[in-house]
């Protein structure tokens, strides 16, 4: 699968949340969780004084911009072109160029490092949702998503389950 990288998406002004919002609900709409990850309207807290007092106050700290953590696909550039109140990617001519990580830490997006406290292997149990009190055998993990993918014996043959980090536990 092709990397997700971050994409700068250019709104009509006063419609970034909007935008945030209408992305998220067809990225649950037509699941596309896995290709598109994470939809954001970078925000800095301010501190205003009107009338002799202070108030702290979050403003937009890109205006018009929302930025969009997606794999860059037909789907996606679809989706999210066709969004109502974008009006397109920041790039040269039709295609998006992504952020590099130099610009994504002048944004104060960084890299979080993840810390696995299990391997390939490993016996874990399920602590949330519907497998939850599983047991399972850790196939694969995936670290940009964030998921680890476990064998459980489902009417006595082996399925492959994909899960969050947070939903499992080492025995």
């Amino acid at each position: 699968m092709a990397e997700a990288n971050w994409y700068v998406v250019h709104t009509y002004s006063g419609y970034e949340n909007k935008v945030k919002v209408d992305i998220e609900k067809t990225i649950e709409n037509r699941n596309l969780q896995d290709q598109i990850l994470e939809v954001s309207v970078p925000m800095q807290s301010v501190v205003e004084i009107k009338n002799g007092v202070e108030k702290a106050a979050d403003k937009k700290l890109l205006p018009g911009y929302v930025l969009i953590h997606m794999v860059m696909n037909d789907d996606t550039w679809y989706v999210v072109r066709n969004t109502r109140g974008v009006t397109g990617f920041v790039g040269p001519g039709s295609k998006p160029v992504p952020l590099s990580e130099e610009e994504m830490a002048s944004l104060g997006f960084k890299a979080p490092d993840v810390v696995v406290g299990f391997e390939e292997g490993d016996a874990v149990v399920v602590t949330a949702g519907v497998w939850k009190d599983t047991v399972g055998a850790i196939k694969s993990i995936n670290e940009g998503k964030k998921t680890v993918t476990i064998s459980v014996d489902l009417f006595g043959r082996e399925t492959p389950v994909e899960l969050a980090f947070k939903e499992v536990k080492k025995m």
